[in-house]
């Protein structure tokens, strides 16, 4: 999916970020057709770093199965 590189996105820092920065951002974002989904990224690199993004149903399906359990190490 293409996402829409035009319109800034409004970065978020989890709840549960370290007083030393080691925590995960996260925007929505919008896409040609109205569609919509959701960028990741380090915040210790801010703007001159990766970013992940995935559509909705793929967040989704990646949120369902962490709150299953389903990443969680044996």
């Amino acid at each position: 999916m293409r996402f829409d590189a035009t319109s800034p996105a409004h970065w978020r820092k989890s709840r549960h970020c370290g007083p030393n920065g080691t925590c995960v951002e996260v925007a929505r974002l919008r896409s040609p057709g109205d569609g919509a989904g959701i960028a990741i990224r380090d915040a210790a690199h801010g703007e001159n770093g990766p970013v992940l993004a995935f559509g909705d149903s793929e967040w989704l399906a990646f949120m369902t199965e962490a709150r299953a359990g389903g990443f969680d190490l044996p």
